[in-house]
């Protein structure tokens, strides 16, 4: 059957296939690494290991001061202009200096008293802490480049770019793990951005070289103003989330066992493999795609656009994953029953989350800074006050369960800030037009 042109043009619709196989590959190699990791450091090792990717995720914002929604807003406007581009480079080159020394230091000088915060136990991993301390500079610089990557909507290197430098990491973690059991696994993970770095070189330095001039970078920042606003954002996004991801894990440790926080740390892990399904394609495709939309009519188009495309896909493939809950946890973590309630709750609220995170774009698209910063932090508290008053009562369910009530809430927020912009947008436009 002939496959008809408008598909074939569509660039949502050729990114969300080639995502599609880049996720199901990750899926699988996914599936068969957490068994071993399980069955070699259980549960309490994965409560460990989520703390530890937690940590280094919250390194991806706090060494580059958060600039990588500002640099694939900024580079995706102003990609034919040479000397826009050398200004935000070199501002975000001063960022990347800033935010690595501080991460960096502060990992350093209080490395036992973070260990202690993160795993809980009377092992000492201050020296993870420290390693991680040395390779934070590779976190800020994998951070950018993924901007550039994204801003350029270079979905197929981007792709490639995901999928080589995953197995690379993979198969280090994997040597790691059986030479040095969980220390081995850590340090594998502290490592990973350094490999993406690498492989983004190879494959993209070419290209990146036409959009960075890095010979000619300053200590300016002539684009200070407009990332700062974005450093904003991403404190509140990315730099929060994790604190209260990292926060949650140790009060389950605590008034549970690291067996409970390891349960949820198993089922955010799987919540995340395919919600990475989703990620991509909002740097990639949704942000530089609402940057340039100015209309309510527009931008209900692109929206119902994206949705049609993106939610059947993604429903589907939770109707699958809920189904088949039974065959994923013997084949991922034998004997944890205890997690098939925990399904429902998490896939519910993944799918309100994906709907409210197409509509959420706008405010990075259009630096609505309020209303982001506003919604961000009413997501987080619901999360947090939800999850420590409902674990009294439903144990980790209830971690879960918040998460769920959590979304409907925000996407109804969102709903409303975003029909609201456009409503004074509309009213400053009929203004502006009876003065004329």
């Amino acid at each position: 059957m002939k496959i008809p042109e408008f598909i074939k043009s569509n660039l949502l619709l050729k990114m969300t296939s080639l995502n599609a196989v880049v996720v199901s590959i990750r899926l699988l190699v996914s599936a068969v690494v957490q068994r071993l990791l399980f069955d070699l450091v259980g549960a309490e090792g994965l409560f460990k290991i989520g703390q530890l990717r937690s940590l280094t995720q919250l390194l991806t914002s706090l060494t580059s001061l958060g600039v990588f929604n500002g640099v694939v807003k900024y580079l995706s406007e102003y990609k034919d202009d040479k000397p826009k581009l050398q200004q935000l480079f070199s501002t975000t080159f001063v960022f990347m200096v800033v935010g690595t020394l501080l991460s960096s230091s502060v990992l350093f000088i209080f490395a036992s008293t973070i260990s202690d915060y993160l795993f809980t136990d009377s092992v000492d991993y201050s020296f993870v802490i420290r390693f991680v301390a040395v390779v934070a500079p590779s976190i800020a610089v994998q951070r950018v480049f993924s901007g550039v990557v994204n801003g350029l909507s270079e979905y197929k290197k981007f792709a490639k770019i995901e999928l080589i430098s995953y197995l690379i990491s993979i198969t280090l973690l994997l040597v790691c793990l059986y030479t040095y059991n969980l220390f081995g696994v850590l340090i594998a993970i502290a490592l990973a951005p350094a490999i993406q770095v690498a492989v983004v070189v190879i494959i993209f330095y070419k290209l990146l070289n036409q959009y960075v001039q890095f010979s000619s970078l300053k200590l300016q920042t002539p684009f200070l103003k407009n990332l700062l606003a974005f450093t904003l954002m991403s404190f509140v996004a990315t730099i929060l989330l994790h604190f209260v991801e990292i926060d949650i894990r140790s009060m389950l440790a605590d008034k549970m066992s690291e067996k409970d926080a390891g349960v949820w740390t198993n089922i955010s892990f799987i919540s995340r493999n395919y919600m990475v399904f989703s990620g991509s394609l909002f740097s990639l495709y949704v942000l530089p795609k609402f940057a340039g939309i100015y209309s309510g009519k527009a931008f209900k188009n692109e929206v119902y656009s994206i949705y049609k495309t993106l939610l059947p896909i993604f429903g589907l493939g939770m109707l699958i994953v809920f189904f088949g809950k039974s065959i994923i946890i013997q084949l991922l973590y034998p004997g944890l029953d205890q997690m098939l309630p925990l399904f429902k709750w998490q896939l519910l609220g993944d799918f309100i989350r994906l709907a409210s995170l197409v509509l959420a774009h706008q405010f990075l698209a259009k630096k609505m800074v309020r209303n982001f910063i506003f919604s961000e932090l009413l997501s987080l508290g619901l999360f947090y006050g939800f999850a420590n008053y409902l674990v009294a009562d439903y144990g980790v369910e209830g971690v879960v369960i918040g998460h769920f009530l959590r979304y409907i809430i925000y996407f109804t927020v969102v709903v409303f800030l975003v029909w609201r912009y456009f409503k004074n947008q509309k009213t400053l436009q009929g203004n502006a037009a009876s003065t004329i």
